[in-house]
Protein backbone atom coordinates (compact mmCIF):
# COMPACT_ATOMS: atom_id res chain seq x y z
CA UNK A 1 0.00 0.00 0.00
CA UNK A 2 3.13 2.02 0.97
CA UNK A 3 4.39 1.54 -2.45
CA UNK A 4 1.26 2.85 -4.73
CA UNK A 5 1.01 6.16 -2.52
CA UNK A 6 4.93 6.58 -3.50
CA UNK A 7 4.27 5.58 -7.10
CA UNK A 8 0.88 7.92 -7.02
CA UNK A 9 2.83 11.18 -5.57
CA UNK A 10 5.67 10.12 -7.38
CA UNK A 11 3.43 10.88 -10.93
CA UNK A 12 1.19 13.89 -9.20
CA UNK A 13 4.95 15.36 -9.35
CA UNK A 14 5.82 14.98 -12.81
CA UNK A 15 2.33 15.42 -13.99
CA UNK A 16 2.61 18.73 -12.31
CA UNK A 17 6.20 18.98 -13.66
CA UNK A 18 4.77 19.50 -17.13
CA UNK A 19 1.79 20.81 -16.54
CA UNK A 20 2.29 23.90 -14.89
CA UNK A 21 5.37 26.16 -16.84
CA UNK A 22 6.65 29.21 -16.37
CA UNK A 23 7.04 32.08 -18.78
CA UNK A 24 9.92 34.43 -18.58
CA UNK A 25 8.79 38.43 -18.18
CA UNK A 26 10.44 38.84 -21.81
CA UNK A 27 9.17 36.05 -23.37
CA UNK A 28 5.51 35.08 -25.22
CA UNK A 29 4.45 31.09 -24.75
CA UNK A 30 2.47 29.67 -27.86
CA UNK A 31 0.39 26.45 -26.66
CA UNK A 32 -0.41 23.94 -29.20
CA UNK A 33 -3.01 21.18 -28.71
CA UNK A 34 -2.45 17.71 -30.47
CA UNK A 35 -0.50 19.96 -33.43
CA UNK A 36 -2.75 23.12 -33.77
CA UNK A 37 -2.30 26.18 -32.70
CA UNK A 38 -4.31 26.32 -29.21
CA UNK A 39 -3.86 30.13 -27.58
CA UNK A 40 -0.88 32.67 -26.13
CA UNK A 41 0.28 33.16 -22.93
CA UNK A 42 1.48 35.93 -21.22
CA UNK A 43 4.58 35.92 -18.31
CA UNK A 44 3.86 33.58 -15.43
CA UNK A 45 2.65 30.38 -14.02
CA UNK A 46 0.86 29.00 -17.04
CA UNK A 47 -1.46 25.41 -16.92
CA UNK A 48 -1.25 23.12 -20.07
CA UNK A 49 -2.77 19.53 -20.62
CA UNK A 50 0.11 16.97 -20.19
CA UNK A 51 0.58 14.83 -23.10
CA UNK A 52 -2.09 17.21 -25.05
CA UNK A 53 -0.31 20.77 -25.28
CA UNK A 54 3.06 21.96 -25.77
CA UNK A 55 4.46 25.29 -25.10
CA UNK A 56 7.16 27.07 -27.57
CA UNK A 57 8.87 30.14 -25.71
CA UNK A 58 9.79 33.10 -27.71
CA UNK A 59 12.08 35.57 -26.52
CA UNK A 60 11.28 39.48 -27.32
CA UNK A 61 14.74 40.94 -26.11
CA UNK A 62 16.54 42.43 -28.65
CA UNK A 63 18.88 40.28 -30.59
CA UNK A 64 22.05 40.60 -32.77
CA UNK A 65 23.29 38.36 -35.65
CA UNK A 66 26.65 38.64 -36.97
CA UNK A 67 26.55 38.56 -40.58
CA UNK A 68 29.72 36.54 -41.65
CA UNK A 69 32.33 38.98 -44.07
CA UNK A 70 31.70 38.57 -47.76
CA UNK A 71 32.81 39.91 -50.82
CA UNK A 72 30.99 42.57 -52.64
CA UNK A 73 31.79 44.30 -55.68
CA UNK A 74 31.10 47.56 -56.29
CA UNK A 75 29.58 49.73 -59.28
CA UNK A 76 33.18 50.64 -60.42
CA UNK A 77 34.25 47.29 -60.36
CA UNK A 78 36.51 46.80 -57.48
CA UNK A 79 35.98 43.95 -54.83
CA UNK A 80 35.84 45.05 -51.22
CA UNK A 81 35.22 42.64 -47.67
CA UNK A 82 32.01 43.45 -45.71
CA UNK A 83 31.43 42.78 -42.20
CA UNK A 84 27.75 43.60 -40.72
CA UNK A 85 26.19 42.98 -38.01
CA UNK A 86 21.93 43.18 -37.08
CA UNK A 87 19.85 43.83 -34.50
CA UNK A 88 16.01 42.94 -34.28
CA UNK A 89 13.62 42.09 -32.18
CA UNK A 90 10.53 39.63 -32.01
CA UNK A 91 7.05 41.87 -32.23
CA UNK A 92 4.79 39.01 -33.02
CA UNK A 93 5.83 35.72 -31.64
CA UNK A 94 2.89 33.43 -33.88
CA UNK A 95 4.78 35.44 -37.04
CA UNK A 96 8.49 34.65 -35.79
CA UNK A 97 7.64 30.04 -35.20
CA UNK A 98 4.94 29.65 -37.99
CA UNK A 99 5.93 31.91 -40.71
CA UNK A 100 9.56 31.31 -41.04
CA UNK A 101 11.70 28.00 -40.47
CA UNK A 102 14.89 29.30 -38.92
CA UNK A 103 14.76 33.58 -38.94
CA UNK A 104 18.58 33.80 -37.75
CA UNK A 105 19.41 31.95 -41.27
CA UNK A 106 16.92 33.47 -43.39
CA UNK A 107 18.20 36.99 -41.77
CA UNK A 108 21.41 36.53 -42.69
CA UNK A 109 20.98 35.16 -46.21
CA UNK A 110 18.76 37.98 -46.71
CA UNK A 111 21.83 40.73 -45.21
CA UNK A 112 24.56 39.07 -47.05
CA UNK A 113 22.19 39.84 -50.71
CA UNK A 114 21.26 43.26 -49.71
CA UNK A 115 24.70 44.26 -49.11
CA UNK A 116 25.82 42.92 -52.81
CA UNK A 117 22.54 45.03 -54.04
CA UNK A 118 23.26 48.08 -51.69
CA UNK A 119 26.91 48.66 -51.61
CA UNK A 120 27.04 47.56 -55.81
CA UNK A 121 25.20 51.09 -56.63
CA UNK A 122 27.89 52.88 -55.02
CA UNK A 123 31.38 53.35 -55.63
CA UNK A 124 34.54 52.38 -54.03
CA UNK A 125 35.13 56.37 -52.40
CA UNK A 126 31.48 56.61 -51.71
CA UNK A 127 31.22 53.10 -50.03
CA UNK A 128 33.85 54.12 -47.65
CA UNK A 129 32.21 57.46 -46.41
CA UNK A 130 29.10 56.44 -46.74
CA UNK A 131 29.00 54.06 -44.26
CA UNK A 132 25.24 55.41 -41.74
CA UNK A 133 23.87 55.63 -45.76
CA UNK A 134 24.54 51.89 -46.27
CA UNK A 135 23.51 51.12 -42.95
CA UNK A 136 19.80 53.19 -43.18
CA UNK A 137 19.40 51.72 -46.71
CA UNK A 138 20.15 47.94 -45.26
CA UNK A 139 17.96 48.54 -42.43
CA UNK A 140 15.20 49.44 -44.64
CA UNK A 141 15.45 46.57 -46.67
CA UNK A 142 15.57 44.38 -44.38
CA UNK A 143 12.47 45.64 -42.09
CA UNK A 144 10.86 45.43 -44.65
CA UNK A 145 11.39 42.14 -45.53
CA UNK A 146 10.94 40.89 -42.23
CA UNK A 147 7.59 42.29 -41.13
CA UNK A 148 5.88 39.33 -42.59
CA UNK A 149 7.97 37.40 -40.19
CA UNK A 150 6.71 39.40 -36.99
CA UNK A 151 10.63 40.74 -36.60
CA UNK A 152 11.44 44.50 -36.24
CA UNK A 153 15.19 45.41 -37.30
CA UNK A 154 16.23 48.25 -35.19
CA UNK A 155 19.51 48.90 -36.77
CA UNK A 156 22.68 47.76 -39.29
CA UNK A 157 25.74 48.59 -38.88
CA UNK A 158 28.72 48.24 -40.75
CA UNK A 159 31.89 46.61 -38.87
CA UNK A 160 34.55 46.88 -41.50
CA UNK A 161 34.98 47.87 -45.52
CA UNK A 162 38.34 45.89 -46.43
CA UNK A 163 39.65 47.19 -49.97
CA UNK A 164 42.21 44.75 -51.49
CA UNK A 165 45.71 45.25 -50.62
CA UNK A 166 47.14 47.01 -54.00
CA UNK A 167 43.82 49.50 -53.52
CA UNK A 168 44.67 50.50 -50.00
CA UNK A 169 48.39 50.75 -51.14
CA UNK A 170 47.32 53.21 -53.75
CA UNK A 171 44.97 55.29 -51.40
CA UNK A 172 47.35 55.51 -48.19
CA UNK A 173 49.82 57.09 -51.86
CA UNK A 174 47.03 59.38 -52.98
CA UNK A 175 46.49 60.32 -49.07
CA UNK A 176 50.20 61.35 -48.54
CA UNK A 177 50.48 63.00 -51.40
CA UNK A 178 47.58 64.93 -51.00
CA UNK A 179 48.92 65.86 -47.42
CA UNK A 180 51.65 66.82 -48.39
CA UNK A 181 49.98 69.42 -51.16
CA UNK A 182 48.10 71.23 -48.23
CA UNK A 183 51.17 71.05 -46.26
CA UNK A 184 53.05 73.19 -49.21
CA UNK A 185 50.07 75.11 -49.85
CA UNK A 186 49.30 76.25 -46.32
CA UNK A 187 53.58 77.36 -46.08
CA UNK A 188 52.77 79.21 -49.05
CA UNK A 189 50.31 81.10 -47.36
CA UNK A 190 51.60 81.50 -44.81
CA UNK A 191 54.85 83.21 -46.13
CA UNK A 192 52.07 85.32 -48.36
CA UNK A 193 50.49 86.30 -45.24
CA UNK A 194 53.95 86.92 -43.48
CA UNK A 195 55.27 89.49 -46.44
CA UNK A 196 51.69 90.98 -46.30
CA UNK A 197 52.46 91.60 -43.05
CA UNK A 198 55.80 92.86 -43.02
CA UNK A 199 55.01 95.02 -46.34
CA UNK A 200 51.82 96.57 -43.52
CA UNK A 201 54.30 96.80 -41.06
CA UNK A 202 56.70 98.62 -43.08
CA UNK A 203 53.94 101.30 -44.65
CA UNK A 204 52.73 101.89 -41.05
CA UNK A 205 56.25 102.71 -39.71
CA UNK A 206 56.90 104.80 -42.67
CA UNK A 207 53.73 106.61 -42.45
CA UNK A 208 54.61 106.95 -38.40
CA UNK A 209 57.88 108.40 -38.96
CA UNK A 210 56.83 110.74 -41.95
CA UNK A 211 53.71 111.90 -39.37
CA UNK A 212 56.39 112.19 -36.63
CA UNK A 213 58.94 114.08 -38.59
CA UNK A 214 56.19 116.77 -39.93
CA UNK A 215 55.23 117.42 -36.39
CA UNK A 216 58.95 117.94 -35.37
CA UNK A 217 58.80 120.47 -38.40
CA UNK A 218 55.60 122.06 -38.18
CA UNK A 219 56.75 122.21 -33.86
CA UNK A 220 60.38 124.09 -35.07
CA UNK A 221 58.47 126.01 -37.28
CA UNK A 222 55.93 127.02 -34.16
CA UNK A 223 58.92 127.64 -31.89
CA UNK A 224 60.82 129.56 -34.48
CA UNK A 225 57.75 131.65 -35.38
CA UNK A 226 57.14 132.62 -31.97
CA UNK A 227 61.11 133.05 -31.60
CA UNK A 228 60.91 135.58 -33.99
CA UNK A 229 57.18 137.10 -33.18
CA UNK A 230 58.75 137.63 -29.51
CA UNK A 231 62.53 139.43 -31.15
CA UNK A 232 59.90 141.87 -32.72
CA UNK A 233 57.26 142.74 -29.71
CA UNK A 234 60.66 142.92 -27.97
CA UNK A 235 62.73 145.26 -30.28
CA UNK A 236 59.35 147.07 -31.30
CA UNK A 237 58.71 147.97 -27.62
CA UNK A 238 62.48 148.81 -26.97
CA UNK A 239 62.14 151.62 -30.29
CA UNK A 240 59.09 152.87 -28.83
CA UNK A 241 61.01 153.36 -25.73
CA UNK A 242 63.78 155.22 -27.03
CA UNK A 243 61.34 157.13 -29.26
CA UNK A 244 59.40 157.92 -25.96
CA UNK A 245 62.69 158.81 -24.28
CA UNK A 246 63.54 160.90 -26.84
CA UNK A 247 61.06 163.33 -27.09
CA UNK A 248 60.79 163.19 -23.13
CA UNK A 249 64.60 164.77 -23.26
CA UNK A 250 63.19 167.07 -26.05
CA UNK A 251 66.79 166.98 -28.11
CA UNK A 252 68.14 169.36 -30.16
CA UNK A 253 68.31 168.96 -33.61
CA UNK A 254 72.35 168.40 -33.06
CA UNK A 255 71.89 165.43 -31.27
CA UNK A 256 69.71 163.85 -33.10
CA UNK A 257 72.17 164.86 -36.16
CA UNK A 258 74.90 162.66 -34.01
CA UNK A 259 72.89 159.75 -33.36
CA UNK A 260 71.55 160.03 -36.82
CA UNK A 261 75.28 159.64 -38.08
CA UNK A 262 76.13 157.03 -35.41
CA UNK A 263 73.38 154.93 -36.66
CA UNK A 264 74.98 155.29 -40.30
CA UNK A 265 78.07 154.31 -39.00
CA UNK A 266 76.35 150.98 -37.74
CA UNK A 267 74.72 150.32 -41.00
CA UNK A 268 78.05 150.88 -42.83
CA UNK A 269 79.95 148.35 -40.54
CA UNK A 270 77.81 145.38 -41.89
CA UNK A 271 78.53 142.94 -44.96
CA UNK A 272 75.90 144.60 -47.19
CA UNK A 273 77.32 145.78 -50.46
CA UNK A 274 74.80 148.62 -51.30
CA UNK A 275 73.32 151.02 -48.36
CA UNK A 276 69.87 152.72 -48.93
CA UNK A 277 69.65 156.24 -47.64
CA UNK A 278 66.19 157.77 -46.59
CA UNK A 279 64.89 160.53 -48.38
CA UNK A 280 65.36 163.14 -44.99
CA UNK A 281 69.25 162.73 -45.67
CA UNK A 282 69.96 166.22 -47.56
CA UNK A 283 68.03 168.11 -44.37
CA UNK A 284 70.95 166.10 -42.01
CA UNK A 285 73.59 166.59 -44.43
CA UNK A 286 72.79 170.59 -44.35
CA UNK A 287 72.73 170.06 -40.50
CA UNK A 288 76.34 168.53 -40.54
CA UNK A 289 77.15 171.45 -42.95
CA UNK A 290 76.32 173.80 -40.40
CA UNK A 291 77.48 172.20 -37.15
CA UNK A 292 80.67 172.02 -39.66
CA UNK A 293 80.71 175.41 -40.16
CA UNK A 294 80.20 176.34 -36.63
CA UNK A 295 83.05 174.42 -35.40
CA UNK A 296 85.19 176.27 -37.74
CA UNK A 297 84.69 179.80 -36.71
CA UNK A 298 85.32 179.11 -33.12
CA UNK A 299 88.79 177.33 -34.38
CA UNK A 300 91.63 180.16 -34.20
CA UNK A 301 93.00 181.76 -37.41
CA UNK A 302 96.49 180.89 -36.26
CA UNK A 303 95.03 176.76 -36.50
CA UNK A 304 93.69 177.01 -39.69
CA UNK A 305 95.93 175.36 -42.26
CA UNK A 306 97.30 177.57 -45.27
CA UNK A 307 96.97 176.19 -48.74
Amino acid sequence: MLIVLIIIVIFLIFLASISLKVVRPYEKGLVERLGKFQREVSSGLNFIMPFIERITKVDLREMVIDVPPQEVITRDNVIVTVDAVIYYEVTDAYRVVYNVGDFTSAAVKLAQTNLRNVIGELELDQTLTSRERINTKLREVLDEATDKWGVRITRVEIKKIDPPQDIMDAMSKQMKAERMKRAVILEAEGYKQSQITKAEGDRNAAILKAEGEAEAVKKIADAQKYKLSTEAEGEAQAILKVFDSIHKGNPTKDLITVRYLEALKDISNGKATKIFMPYEISGILSSVASMAEISRDNIPEDNIPRE
